[in-house]
């Protein structure tokens, strides 16, 4: 049966294309990489052979419990587009997927689990500065795949298209900071970082500038990713749109 199953694997990946099979190698490359972390921190922490620090912050048991939340939430999520393309019947296009991929080992991988979020000067804010920009390319996304469906007789204009994809990248941000603080609050996680690397905790003013850096951020992204998608449709460069499958007319068994 491994053996059936291997042999189906090895045909399906001779058949993707050069940029179908480095996305596929980058997929189980990155799934692997917030695999393993799963299994090893559980494991160690089941038995008691992790150094586990009495303080906040880095090394405390709830950052070791947040690496183990974050890289099984990113197992899913990294799963969400193939899910939704099989059941809206589209292909992701290579650049986006890409960047999704990239994303995600950036944000759970090196950002977790190699605590980059503390040793890297800014890297919260590159990664939300990267994702509002991926956002906001996955919204004219949308958009594209809206104007190519035959039940929807209204042809979304270039300006709708831009505006859509900057709210649809701002609104996702919002709700990511609100799940961040909710989880924070429930569970004592340090998913927004107002615990710094050596325990401290921040309060007040800091914690606020701290909030808002991520939004404004947010916002700039999603307006960058807009005006580079309102020049691609002006000039007729729609790298952005999916190629779409059969539909259920074309597949009577369904």
């Amino acid at each position: 049966m491994k053996k059936i199953c291997a042999m189906k694997l090895k045909d399906r990946f001779l058949q993707l294309d050069k940029h179908g099979k480095i996305n596929l190698i980058l997929y189980v490359l990155v799934v692997a990489s917030m695999a393993f972390p799963v299994i090893y921190l559980s494991i160690r922490l089941i038995t008691g052979n992790l150094n586990v620090s009495q303080d906040a912050g880095e090394n405390s048991l709830s950052s070791y419990i947040l690496m183990i939340v974050e890289c099984i939430l990113g197992i899913f999520v990294i799963n969400v587009p193939s899910m939704l393309a099989k059941r809206f019947r589209f292909q992701l296009p290579i650049v986006l997927y890409s960047m999704f991929i990239v994303f995600l080992y950036c944000a759970v991988f090196l950002g977790e689990v190699r605590n980059f979020y503390y040793t890297v000067p800014f890297w919260d804010v590159i990664l939300h500065a990267f994702s509002s920009l991926m956002l906001g390319f996955f919204g004219l996304m949308v958009i594209a795949i809206l104007n190519h469906d035959e039940n929807i007789v209204l042809h979304l204009s270039p300006v709708f298209a831009v505006v859509f994809a900057f709210c649809f990248a701002v609104t996702f941000n919002t709700i990511w900071e609100i799940y961040e603080f909710t989880l924070d609050s429930i569970m004592e996680l340090n998913m927004q970082k107002y615990i710094m690397a050596d325990g401290t905790v921040l309060s007040g003013h800091a914690a606020l500038i701290d909030t808002m850096k991520d939004i404004i951020v947010d916002v700039c992204g999603a307006l960058v990713a807009a005006v580079i998608g309102y020049f691609s449709i002006k000039n007729n460069r729609f790298w952005f749109i999916p190629r779409l499958t059969e539909s259920e007319k074309d597949n009577p068994e369904k």
